[in-house]
C-alpha cells in the first residue's frame, strides 16, 4: 500500500513533487490502519489541473518506476529509457524516485537514481518494529547487503550498469526483497501513454489477466476466474450501473490462424418476447469504456493493488467514475486496501472525495509542474463542510485554465478576417 511518492526530473517535473496517501481526517472507514504504522492510508487521490500541466506526468512517473522494477533485468541495454525534464538542469541531471509504502504489512522505503545510461543510487530499507533495518544500497555497481541477508548470492552476477537491483533480487526470489520488487512491478496503469527521447512506446493498458471478460469465460465454470474471486454475478451488476438492458455477456470463440484463435464478445439483451445479441463494437462508447475500467478495477481490488486511471471521466457519466472512486473507498468492497490514483478534470468528483484526497498540479513560469495538496491550504479553504466543486470552480485553489476570453475573441476575429480577406 503506497504512503508516499516523490520524484524529481521526469517529464514537466523538475524539482521535487511529493504525493502523499496518508489521512489527515483519520475518524472515517476509507483511511487504513496498519499494526507497525502510527498513521492511517488513503484509498484514493485524485489530481486536478488545467491541461499540460502536469496531471498525467504525476501518474507517468508512478508508473515508469513500476515498469522499472519489471523490465530492467529482461528489457535494458546500453541505456535507460527515461524522460527527464528538456529545460534547465534536467537533461544533464539524474533523475529520482522514492516510494514508501506497505509490503507485508511492513513499512518499505525505495530509493533510485539514473541517468541516461547508469544507476547511479539504489537502495531499499525496511522498518520492522518502526526502525530502519537496510537491506541493500547501491552506489553505481558497488552494492552492499545487510549482513546475514538469505539468498542474495547472484544478485551481483545480474548486475549491469542499467540493472535495478530490485529486478535482479525479484528474479532470484530474495526473501526479504522480493515481495517488495512484486508490489511495485505490480502497480496497473490505465490510459497512461509512456514515452521517451528515444523511444515512442503504445499506452499502457490493464494486462490480459485484468480484463473482466475473465469473469465470462465458459472454461472458468461461470462462478470465479483463476485471477479473481468475484462472482460472474457480481461482475454484470456493475456492468449494468452503465447499462441496465444487459441482461449477460457471451463470448464466441473462432477458429483461425492466431496462436490461441481470436473471439468476440457479445452483449446479450432481451425482452419478454425477443432475445437480441448485440456485438461489442456496437455498443455505445461509454458502455465500452465503463466495460474495460470495470477489469482493471476489480483485480486491483481483488489483489490490493494500485490501480492508476489518467482522465478517469473520459467517455463516461461522472457517476460511474464516482462509482469507481466508491468501491474503492468502501472498506465492504476494498477488504484488501488496494489504491485508486486518478487524474482527472471532472469537478463534480470532487463532491466524492474527501479534502485530503485531493491534489492540484499547477505548470510554472519555466515549464515545471508543482504539486499541491488541497490539505495545505488552510482555514475555511478546507473545511469538512465546504463544497469542494464550487470553491474549485470559482479558482479558490488554483489548478484551473486560465484563458483571457478578450484574447481569445480578438484572435479568432483576426484568424477569420484574414481568411475573409
Amino acid at each position: 500500500m503506497l504512503l508516499r511518492f516523490q520524484v524529481s526530473n521526469h517529464r514537466s517535473i523538475l524539482d521535487p513533487v511529493e504525493l502523499s496517501m496518508i489521512a489527515v481526517d483519520e475518524d472515517r472507514p476509507a483511511a487504513r490502519g496498519f499494526d507497525l504504522l502510527s498513521e492511517r492510508v488513503l484509498t484514493v487521490a485524485g489530481i486536478y489541473g488545467p491541461n499540460a500541466s502536469g496531471k498525467s506526468n504525476v501518474l507517468d512517473a508512478l508508473a515508469w518506476l513500476s515498469s522499472a522494477v519489471r523490465e530492467s533485468l529482461r528489457d535494458w541495454g546500453e541505456y535507460i529509457p527515461r524522460d527527464p525534464h528538456r529545460f534547465s538542469y534536467g537533461p544533464t541531471s539524474p533523475s529520482a524516485f522514492e516510494v514508501d509504502f506497505v509490503a507485508e504489512g511492513v513499512r518499505h522505503t525505495y530509493q533510485l537514481e539514473v541517468d541516461d545510461s547508469t544507476v547511479q543510487y539504489e537502495s531499499l530499507c525496511s522498518y520492522p518494529e518502526r526502525r530502519q533495518r537496510m537491506l541493500f544500497e547501491r552506489h553505481y555497481e558497488e552494492i552492499n547487503f545487510r549482513r546475514g541477508l538469505r539468498g542474495v548470492r547472484g544478485i551481483e552476477d545480474l548486475l549491469t550498469p542499467t540493472t535495478l537491483a530490485l529486478s535482479a533480487a525479484s528474479r532470484l526470489g530474495v526473501p526479504a526483497i522480493s515481495a517488495v520488487g512484486q508490489a511495485i512491478s505490480e502497480m496497473n496503469a490505465v490510459g497512461i501513454r509512456r514515452r521517451s527521447r528515444r523511444t515512442v512506446q503504445q499506452a499502457i493498458f490493464a494486462a490480459r489477466d485484468n480484463s473482466i471478460d475473465l469473469f465470462f469465460e465458459e472454461n472458468r465454470g461461470g462462478n470465479t476466474s483463476d485471477y479473481f474471486s468475484v462472482s460472474r454475478q457480481a461482475a454484470l451488476e456493475l456492468l449494468n450501473f452503465a447499462d441496465p438492458g444487459i441482461h449477460d455477456i457471451e463470448i464466441v470463440y473462432h477458429d483461425d490462424d492466431g496462436p490461441h484463435g481470436s473471439r468476440s464478445l457479445l452483449f446479450l439483451r432481451q425482452d419478454e418476447n425477443e432475445r437480441v445479441e448485440i456485438n461489442f463494437d456496437e455498443e455505445s462508447v461509454g458502455t465500452q469504456k465503463w466495460f474495460h475500467l470495470l477489469g482493471p478495477s476489480l483485480g486491483a481490488l481483488e489483489r490490493g493493488q494500485i490501480l492508476m486511471f489518467d482522465e478517469i471521466e473520459t467517455s463516461l457519466h461522472p457517476r460511474l467514475s464516482a462509482r469507481i472512486i466508491e468501491l474503492f473507498q468502501d472498506p465492504r468492497t476494498n477488504p484488501r486496501s488496494a489504491q485508486l490514483i486518478f487524474a482527472t478534470h471532472n469537478p463534480s468528483l470532487l463532491n466524492d472525495l474527501n479534502r485530503d484526497e485531493v491534489w492540484f498540479t499547477e505548470k510554472e513560469s519555466d515549464h515545471t509542474t508543482r504539486l499541491i495538496a488541497l490539505a495545505e491550504y488552510g482555514g475555511d479553504l478546507v473545511r469538512k463542510s465546504l463544497n469542494l466543486e464550487r470553491a474549485y470552480l470559482q479558482g479558490r485553489f488554483g489548478a484551473i485554465p486560465d484563458v483571457d476570453h478578450i484574447d481569445v475573441r480578438d484572435a479568432l476575429e483576426q484568424y477569420f478576417q484574414h481568411a475573409d480577406g
